[in-house]
């Protein structure tokens, strides 16, 4: 879905409510990976494309049990960066200082280039790039997944299809597309919501439509899955976000699920919180 950015005074009220900034505290940034210290690595070559980049952030004192956390960007699949998910690293470099972060670019959609697989195929890069020098940054090879909109969508297709050595602990959608099988799309007509769906062909077979959908893609073996939406969101149906929910129960898969009543897709302030009260929580029992 279309780029969700969170407005600098949702972040500044996070950081007041949580705790001191990094800023009393700064990162050391290295050219060696020595595991006793923090390293920050910034627009990591994983690919050719000068949009396959990501952002590492390595704590000190880690080891080959380091787990990782995934962060991918909104933006309908056309726009976006991993910029936009910083706040979201600062928070987790804050309350889970033991935890590796990749904060991913991936090659945007257009006309001539679909989302799918091109942007499937890009995480799995990633995540081979990891594996490849896990001994280098002293990792472990358990991830877990925090996307936004779009990125919500990417993070649990790839997390429901294609970790096939079962390498996820958790993922997290926030406003994520999930149903694209769903009648709130397929009879969709919006000027904002029609040119995106297009992005995974006009008029594409209902198999492929699955194919691209998480909820057509979970198993029962999926990751636990923490789900939140916005009941007036103008891009995201409800719809989406209870399907799946209904699908998890029926799978037996440990999931929470929160849908926020009065705000749409950006969420607001107090969501905000909320969410990253609820996320902090799940995070610390499930990665």
């Amino acid at each position: 879905m279309t780029h969700i950015r969170f407005l600098l005074i949702h972040v500044t009220l996070v950081f007041l409510l949580i705790g001191c900034s990094k800023s009393e505290n700064e990162i050391e940034t290295i050219n060696e990976f020595d595991s006793s210290i923090n390293y920050e690595g910034l627009d990591i070559p994983y690919g050719t494309d000068i949009e396959q980049t990501f952002d590492l952030f390595l704590p000190a004192k880690r080891t080959q049990a380091t787990k990782i956390l995934i962060l991918i960007h909104g933006g309908g699949w056309t726009s976006g960066d991993k910029n936009d998910m910083n706040f979201v690293k600062e928070l987790i470099k804050q309350d889970f200082p033991d935890v590796a972060i990749a904060n991913i670019n991936y090659r945007l959609a257009g006309s001539n280039t679909p989302p799918y697989p091109m942007q499937i195929n890009d995480i799995t890069a990633v995540i081979a790039f990891l594996k490849d020098n896990k001994e280098k940054y002293s990792l472990s090879q358990n991830i877990g997944f925090i996307g936004i909109s779009a990125g919500a969508h990417l993070s649990m297709l790839w997390s429901y299809a294609f970790d096939v050595s079962n390498r996820v602990n958790m993922v997290c959608s926030i406003v994520g597309p999930t149903n694209f099988t769903d009648p709130a799309y397929l009879n969709n007509t919006s000027p904002i919501i029609e040119p995106l769906i297009d992005l995974f062909g006009k008029t594409p077979e209902i198999e492929f439509l699955e194919e691209v959908s998480p909820y057509h893609q979970v198993k029962s073996s999926a990751p636990p899955t923490i789900l939140f939406y916005a009941e007036q969101d103008e891009l995201v149906p409800i719809s989406q976000g209870i399907a799946m929910r209904d699908k998890l129960i029926e799978l037996q898969i440990p999931h929470e699920f929160t849908l926020y009543p009065d705000v749409g897709h950006g969420l607001g302030v107090s969501e905000i919180l909320d969410l990253w009260g609820k996320l902090r929580v799940y995070i610390k029992n499930n990665l």
